[in-house]
């Protein structure tokens, strides 16, 4: 199907650099977002999960919120290796973007979760992250009149954990950001991209193995994969914390490239900090884990073809999202 598109540019302000974007009818709109049976999406759920997830009155001390570590302009990251907890504690790993989590198969980078639901507990109890307990949250949140209020018109009942659970994840499954240069390319609109990004979308899906993990059009595979990312796991070994499973052993969920541009730093420990470091991580190999995936293998680019293939990534960036918010 053909569309008419607009070449206008939008600035927005990220970290302090002014990103150039360009804009044209919203495609995410046409959009549909699975959502569970027992968990039906409607405007009134998704407001009442916004209101939590910017609530600092969901964290033990009252100074974090969900939108600490997912802050909106940062593409729902946070721009830091590893996220701040309560107390100033330090998380082991770097802060993902739950843009588009509503078609995720399974969340967490241990990839053990099947649902927004079961994943919106975890960080409101982990003791250094918001470090609170259901048991004594829920009453604190019953008390608020507004909260009570939405609870029994929404749900009929009062506010308790299922309501808080299935309001966050109603809204985390509007978060879409699938109107990027590369989704309007790929309906038809050829002027979308220029002539490197589509020299670097011919790299990235023809020349290199990067669909293999990254697979349009989330780019991404849901699947914990070890990348090689080093040679010993000694502190971190991924989602071999969860059934102690030693094939597990440096495996971590594929991230999606969408918006890849803003969500820096990279990897599950935030240890790179820019894509040409993350290109050759990739070009040289991976540091040669004995799990790594067997499709990471060497290869050589030219400058040209580097320049090309960033290029592509950053056809991924699609921030229509914060004009919605």
């Amino acid at each position: 199907m053909q569309y008419r598109f607009l070449s206008l540019l939008l600035v927005f302000v990220i970290g302090g650099t002014f990103l150039m974007c360009r804009t044209y009818p919203d495609l995410n709109k046409f959009v549909a977002v699975p959502a569970p049976i027992e968990n039906p999406t409607d405007s009134a759920k998704i407001a009442l999960g916004k209101e939590l997830f910017f609530d600092t009155r969901l964290s033990l001390d009252n100074t974090i919120s969900c939108a600490t570590c997912h802050k909106p302009g940062f593409a729902f990251t946070d721009g830091l290796k590893t996220s701040t907890g309560i107390n100033e504690q330090k998380t082991d790993r770097n802060s993902p973007s739950i843009l588009n989590s509503g078609f995720l198969k399974t969340v967490m980078f241990d990839a053990h979760l099947k649902t927004l639901e079961l994943q919106a507990i975890v960080p409101i109890q982990e003791p250094i992250e918001m470090g609170h307990n259901m048991k004594a949250l829920i009453p604190q949140l019953r008390a608020i009149p507004e909260y009570q209020e939405a609870a029994q018109r929404i749900f009929n009942r009062d506010f308790d954990a299922y309501v808080l659970t299935r309001s966050l994840a109603a809204f985390e499954r509007s978060l879409i950001s699938m109107s990027a240069p590369f989704d309007h390319y790929i309906k038809g609109d050829e002027k979308a991209l220029n002539a490197d990004e589509k020299a670097g979308w011919k790299i990235f899906s023809e020349k290199l193995y990067c669909t293999n993990c990254h697979a349009p059009p989330h780019f991404t595979n849901h699947e914990a994969r070890n990348n090689g990312l080093y040679k010993d796991y000694s502190e971190d070994k991924g989602r071999f914390r969860i059934h102690l499973d030693s094939s597990d052993i440096g495996s971590f969920k594929v991230p999606s490239l969408r918006n890849i541009e803003i969500t820096d730093p990279y990897m599950h420990d935030g240890s790179m900090e820019t894509l040409e470091e993350v290109i050759d991580h990739y070009a040289a190999g991976g540091q040669g884990h004995y799990l790594q995936d067997k499709t990471i293998v060497p290869f050589e680019l030219s400058k040209k073809e580097k320049k090309q293939l960033m290029a592509f990534l950053k056809s991924l960036t699609d921030l229509s999202f914060l004009e919605r918010l």
